[in-house]
C-alpha cells in the first residue's frame, strides 16, 4: 500500500532545555536527551527530534529560527520502500543512514524521509458518553484526565511558496502516493497518505506565501483530552495559539499552541475518517477555518460592531 503515517519528524531547535520542558508538559515520552538534542515518542512509537545541530544528511532550513527540518514517513513493507525509493532517486539524491532511513528532500526543500513504520499498539480507550436514548456510562462518575498524553501524530502542516506550488504537491501526489482531499484555491491542498484513514495526514498551505513550518498536530482520544491538555500547558505557562474549536475541513476537535522548537502544535481529536470512495472537493473560495470556535463575553465585545 505504501506510507502508512509519519514515522518521525525532526526540528532545527535553539534550546534544549525549553523544548525538553515544553513536550514533556505536552504529554510525550522522552526517550533520550544530551546537551545538543532530545528524543520523545508518541504512545504508537513515533519519535520526535529535537537538535540544536541536526547534521550533514539534512538539506539547510527553510527559515531562520527554530523549525522542522525532515519529515520522514512510514512504510508497510520492506518492497514498496525500495520502490519508492528508487521512484525518488530518478531525479534527486537520497541517502540512507545507519538507522535504515532514506534522506531527501522536496520542492520546497524540507527534508524527507522514508522508512519501515515500526507503529506500536497503544490502548485506545475514548471517555463513554452519555446522550438521552443513547447510554454508554452506568453508576460511573468521570474523574478528571488533568493532562492529556498523545496518541500519535495525525498530520503536518507546511507553508510553501506560491510559485510552483503545483510541482511541490505533485511531488507528494504523484511520487509518494498520496491523494488530495480537499484542494482549496486561495489556501492550500489536504492530502491523505496512501494507508492512512484520516481526511488528511498533510497540508501544504501557499497561502502565507513563504516556505516554513505551519503544525504538527497530535491525535488525542477525545473531547475531554482536548481541553485538559490545553489547561495544562496554560498552566505550565505556555501560550496558546487558537482556542478550543472544531475545524471545518476534518472536522477535528482542536486547541493550538505555540512551539518552542518553532511554529505550532495542535491537539487533536475526532477527525473524519474517509475511505476510496471519498471524492475531492475543491474549493474556489477559502471554507471557514473552524464549524465553532470557543467564544467568551469578551470576545463579543472586542468585536466589530455591524
Amino acid at each position: 500500500m505504501g506510507i502508512q503515517r509519519i514515522e518521525s519528524v525532526t526540528y532545527g531547535i535553539d534550546d534544549v532545555d525549553e523544548c525538553v520542558r515544553f513536550f514533556g508538559d505536552f504529554g510525550l515520552f522522552l526517550l533520550e536527551r544530551t546537551e545538543e538534542h532530545a528524543v520523545f515518542e508518541t504512545l504508537t512509537g513515533q519519535t520526535l527530534h529535537l537538535d540544536t545541530l541536526p547534521g550533514p544528511l539534512l538539506p539547510p532550513p527553510v527559515e531562520a529560527g527554530p523549525t522542522i527540518r525532515e519529515v520522514v514517513w512510514g512504510v508497510d513493507t520492506p518492497e514498496e520502500l525500495a520502490s519508492l525509493v528508487a521512484e525518488l532517486g530518478r531525479d534527486r539524491r537520497v541517502h540512507e543512514s545507519a538507522d535504515g532511513v532514506h534522506h531527501t528532500v522536496d520542492e520546497s526543500g524540507f527534508g524527507v524521509g522514508l522508512a519501515l513504520a515500526r507503529p506500536k499498539n497503544a490502548d485506545v480507550t475514548p471517555r463513554p458518553a452519555n446522550a438521552l436514548g443513547s447510554v454508554a456510562r452506568w453508576n460511573t462518575a468521570l474523574d478528571p484526565l488533568t493532562r492529556a498524553f498523545p496518541l500519535r501524530m495525525c498530520h503536518v502542516a507546511l507553508n510553501i511558496v506560491k510559485a510552483g506550488r503545483e510541482e511541490a504537491v505533485a511531488f507528494y501526489t504523484e511520487r509518494l502516493g498520496f491523494r488530495p482531499t480537499d484542494i482549496v484555491e486561495p489556501m492550500g491542498v489536504f492530502m491523505q497518505a496512501p494507508g492512512d484513514d484520516d481526511q488528511h495526514t498533510m497540508l501544504l498551505c501557499h497561502r502565507p506565501d513563504r516556505a516554513g513550518v505551519n503544525h504538527i498536530a497530535y491525535e488525542v482520544p477525545g473531547f475531554d483530552d482536548v481541553v485538559e491538555g490545553g489547561n495544562h500547558m496554560i498552566e505550565r505557562g505556555w501560550r496558546e495559539a487558537r482556542k478550543l474549536g472544531r475545524h471545518t475541513v476534518g472536522s477535528n476537535v482542536f486547541r493550538f499552541l505555540h512551539a518552542p522548537c518553532g511554529g505550532r502544535v495542535e491537539y487533536a481529536a475526532d477527525m473524519d475518517r474517509v475511505d476510496d470512495t471519498y471524492e475531492t472537493r475543491v474549493h474556489e473560495t477559502t471554507p471557514p477555518h473552524h464549524i465553532w470556535a470557543l467564544r467568551s463575553n469578551r470576545d463579543q465585545q472586542d468585536a466589530p460592531a455591524t
